[in-house]
């Protein structure tokens, strides 16, 4: 599709939102627009970085994703100390958030893409992530269906530090924290190596900025994997398969009320659509070739998006949800996310290697 009817189409959509549904929906599309256009003109993969750093002992990608999370959370934290009726994004420290992190560590790696990797990368026209995209909102919807019962194996209340220690003190933690984590990435990969990559430093920036953006206007951190599992859910119940009464999750009075409206006026949804519109913008000058898999590769890829999906319910949130938004927001569990999904990613790369992937 070339670049100028796609602009149009995008600028027409933009419009209906802002007449039809409201002007808060219409710019939060325009962010998630700014978001695809920046993930994929950068190629800014969460899962890739994590791969180089492991396999090939190559920093780059995770030092952009460091300065992501120190830039993104410089605008956050302050953010959120001034404006308590900002939320952060807060999950409990469980059982339920350590499996769910690992297994999503693990499955990433398979399914060559994260949340916001399997929806730029669908926009750029991959066909795994394409066919991944339906089975990760179903696995998202079923792992909101079955987090209740997780919850249940044992929780803690979820700790935010700019409630704990206030804004000033909360930043200076999280830009502690994330100083080691760059320190010991700088002793796993040792000296004589590459540290910056401008395309990755570039969307870093970007990124940072428009996940402020979503905070201010919409009052909430990035979120993707929520929008996922709406989708599915909506589909579901109204085939009559699923009674969201009955559920601990879909009962509660938020997530039922937006089983009952548009699905354009759910904020995670609104900004994975532009997201879509973003790397679809970007993949009409782009040339992507995609290696041609095998039968046994779409069944382990599409059966990793699955459990990704479910996993990253489990998790509370992905790279995005969990890792960025938590970190940045003062969440500590983004920072019991990491380090579980960084041991299921070994594991991953070791079974992507195995299907040849």
């Amino acid at each position: 599709m070339k670049r100028l009817p796609l602009s149009f189409a995008l600028l027409a959509f933009f419009v209906y939102l802002a007449l039809s549904v409201s002007i808060r929906q219409a710019v939060l599309f325009l962010v998630g627009i700014g978001m695809g256009a920046a993930l994929a003109g950068a190629r800014f993969g969460f899962t890739t970085g994590w791969r180089q750093l492991l396999e090939q002992r190559d920093p780059r990608g995770v030092t952009g994703q460091l300065v992501l999370l120190a830039l993104a959370s410089v605008l956050c934290l302050p953010l959120l100390s001034q404006y308590p009726e900002l939320t952060a994004a807060l999950g409990p420290p469980s059982v339920s958030l350590l499996i769910g992190a690992f297994v999503f560590g693990l499955t990433m790696q398979i399914a060559d893409g994260c949340g916001s990797g399997t929806l730029y990368k669908a926009g750029l026209g991959i066909p795994l992530n394409m066919g991944i995209l339906p089975l990760f909102a179903f696995g998202s919807f079923l792992g909101s269906v079955h987090v209740g019962d997780w919850l249940s194996l044992g929780q803690l209340e979820p700790i935010g530090l700019v409630a704990v220690f206030g804004g000033s003190q909360a930043l200076l933690i999280t830009l502690a924290g994330l100083l080691v984590a760059g320190l010991l990435v700088r002793a796993w990969v040792g000296p004589g190596r590459a540290w910056w990559d401008r395309k990755w430093l570039l969307g870093a920036v970007a990124l940072a900025v428009l996940a402020a953006l979503n905070l201010v206007i919409a009052g909430q951190p990035w979120g993707v994997v929520y929008g996922f599992g709406l989708w599915a859910a909506k589909i579901v119940n109204a085939a009559g398969f699923f009674d969201p009464t009955a559920n601990a999750f879909w009962s509660q009075a938020g997530n039922a009320q937006r089983l009952t409206e548009s699905v354009l006026m759910d904020i995670t949804s609104i900004t994975n659509i532009g997201i879509l519109g973003g790397a679809l913008w970007i993949s009409a000058k782009a040339t992507t070739a995609a290696q041609p898999l095998t039968t046994q590769q779409w069944a382990v890829g599409l059966l990793a998006g699955f459990l990704m999906g479910y996993s990253s319910r489990l998790a509370f949130g992905c790279n995005i949800g969990a890792m960025l938004s938590g970190i940045s927001t003062g969440s500590v569990h983004g920072w019991i996310w990491v380090p579980l999904a960084l041991m299921g990613t070994m594991i991953g790369i070791r079974v992507r290697r195995h299907y040849q992937f």
